[in-house]
């Protein structure tokens, strides 16, 4: 969220200081090198198989997403003039959010490490570990598997580190109760398992 902020205070201070309007295309440009340098600084730690869908997806986008994009803003300079043609401007728009997209992949693979469990202390909550826990109010036992933000997909069971049953669960062993401050109010869960 904080290079967001940046973002929005660097737009807002350039529109100022200049009386330009920059557009939409550029703002995509600057906003793409301002979450770079941040994703840049932020190591997570992924299953071989979701590294590997990362570096798919990312491969795609650079020659399957590019060659479309192309297509399109080629399609659009055939239709005669530029200044008033707003099929191109919303081709260079696409190629704006493609290009983002990819300097986030680019940065989040840059960055992305094979979890090796081997060094790790099997008997308290980490990455990629799976857990069971169980309501201490109600007594609803469920598991989760905790994986990076990219993995993170609820129905499958599989919750992000940052969330606030991640965080919660982190660091603790079977017996313990986590108390998680979720939106309906704290919340205490009994630690079951554990499981690498």
């Amino acid at each position: 969220m904080l290079f967001l902020k940046a973002f929005i205070i660097f737009d807002f201070q350039i529109q100022a200081q200049n009386k330009v309007t920059v557009t939409s295309c550029d703002r995509y440009f600057v906003f793409s090198a301002i979450l770079t340098q941040f994703i840049m600084s932020t190591i997570q730690y992924y299953t071989e198989e979701g590294l590997i869908r990362l570096k798919e997806e990312l491969l795609t986008l650079k020659t399957k997403g590019r060659q479309d994009i192309a297509k399109q803003i080629a399609e659009a300079r055939d239709k005669g003039d530029l200044s008033e043609n707003a099929e191109y401007d919303a081709a260079k728009d696409a190629q704006g959010h493609l290009e983002l997209k990819i300097a986030k992949l680019e940065g989040v693979v840059g960055n992305a490490r094979i979890f090796d469990n081997s060094q790790v202390d099997m008997s308290k909550v980490g990455i990629l570990s799976t857990v069971k826990i169980k309501n201490v109010k109600n007594g609803m036992a469920v598991t989760y598997t905790l994986v990076s933000e990219q993995e993170a997909d609820l129905k499958a069971g599989k919750i992000s580190l940052g969330s606030p049953f991640g965080k919660g669960l982190v660091g603790k062993k079977v017996g313990d109760i986590a108390e998680i401050i979720a939106p309906a109010g704290m919340l205490e869960f009994e630690i079951l398992d554990i499981s690498y």
